[in-house]
């Protein structure tokens, strides 16, 4: 395929793939019980961790060949998740059209977990995803996030939440 069919089928995939869409597989519910495993696992570590689901991504993403790295990347800064105390947010995203997740983690915890951990979380979820669990396989991915930061950034008593704990659903 030429470059402009693989934009224009990527496109059509994204174009195909609705907020309701993104709405069934990632209901209130859905959103809220994430939201709970968020907070609790904030409890235990000093980091901060915001999961985004993107059912597709901007027609002018898509025609510029914005990889979902790179889209993740964006919405890292974009929502501020670089701009903790410690340096050490992580970024769950979702993109449904793609079928693809990124973790994006700032500079401190880079310094300690590797990609191929994060990798390895990415795979699960996508995993339970095409078995249609995506409640199930996001709270699996975020407690294993909460384990791994409890484990490299552990709780030292009180702190203020620096951002928001719910998910969001674009």
């Amino acid at each position: 395929m030429s470059t402009v069919t693989q934009r224009l089928a990527r496109a059509l995939r994204h174009w195909k793939t609705s907020a309701a869409d993104g709405r069934r597989a990632f209901p209130q519910e859905t959103l809220a019980a994430v939201g709970l495993a968020i907070t609790a696992g904030e409890q235990t570590h000093r980091s901060e961790l915001r999961l985004i689901v993107e059912a597709s991504m901007p027609f002018d993403a898509i025609w510029a060949d914005v990889s979902n790295r790179q889209r993740a990347l964006a919405l890292f800064a974009e929502h501020g998740v670089w701009d903790t105390e410690d340096n050490c947010g992580v970024l769950i995203y979702i993109n449904l059209a793609e079928r693809t997740v990124d973790i994006v983690a700032d500079r401190n915890v880079n310094r300690k977990i590797d990609s191929t951990t994060w990798q390895a979380v990415c795979a699960t979820m996508t995993a339970g995803f095409a078995r249609g669990q995506f409640q199930d396989s996001t709270i699996a991915a975020v407690a294993h996030v909460n384990t791994l930061l409890q484990a490299h950034f552990p709780a030292t008593g009180a702190r203020a939440n620096e951002l928001p704990d719910n998910p969001i659903l674009m």
